[in-house]
């Protein structure tokens, strides 16, 4: 081990070892450190004892949102360089905001209970009509995979348009209007990340596309 000590492993192999181990010694999780016979604890503790920096779960971080637009970004272009032959066109930046939409929507529906509960606290519309909380993860989806088939442009573009538009007020009201500190449910209910201006860019990232995709298709027609 890196800090000089010899590691003794006992593993715990079944599920009756491992809740009679934590009901013995008191813990929720399990591995569990001893050093010299006295429990230190878990990952956190173990750091912790050698003075080394734990995250604080509580702290504000735009780490998921940051995960999502990235990974979206290379899907967009990994996919535009399967089909095309080529790295970029515009093409990349319509399918790089739908493949967030869809990312960000199952994270919102891992939990909906709580991602509801969340953009309830914010959302002027799901405020006034509680059950929009509950669409909205679906709706995002929807509009997401339509704009990666480009198919029924009617249809995502009206959707994203529609709840791009309302998110970016809703945000602009909270933040910048009400002054509220509030941590944004664009990522899930369990977010710490902080509603304010990456939020309300998302939003009318998602608002500039509908209209974008309406224009080209009327242009089309």
């Amino acid at each position: 081990m890196r800090e000089g000590f010899d590691v003794d492993d006992r593993w715990l192999r079944t599920r009756e070892q491992t809740d009679a181990f934590m009901r013995q010694q008191g813990v929720e999780t399990t591995p569990q450190v001893f050093i010299d016979g006295a429990r230190i604890g878990g990952n956190d503790d173990l750091r912790r004892y050698f003075g080394k920096k734990v995250a604080d779960p509580d702290s504000v971080t735009y780490q998921p949102v940051i995960a999502v637009f990235a990974v979206a970004a290379l899907m967009a272009l990994a996919v535009h360089w399967a089909v095309s032959g080529n790295l970029f066109s515009l093409t990349v930046v319509r399918w790089f905001i739908a493949f967030s939409m869809c990312i960000l929507a199952i994270l919102k529906l891992r939990d909906l209970e709580s991602f509801s509960n969340m953009f309830l606290g914010y959302d002027v519309l799901a405020r006034r009509v509680v059950s929009y909380a509950y669409v909205y993860p679906f709706a995002e989806a929807l509009a997401g995979v339509l704009m990666v088939a480009n198919a029924l442009t009617w249809l995502s573009a009206t959707v994203a348009l529609f709840i791009g538009t309302v998110g970016a007020y809703s945000v602009f009201k909270a933040v910048y209007v009400e002054k509220r500190d509030l941590k944004c449910a664009c990522v899930g209910g369990d977010s710490n990340v902080p509603l304010g201006f990456i939020s309300m860019t998302e939003n009318l990232m998602m608002a500039g596309m509908a209209l974008w995709m309406g224009l080209q298709a009327c242009c089309n027609v």
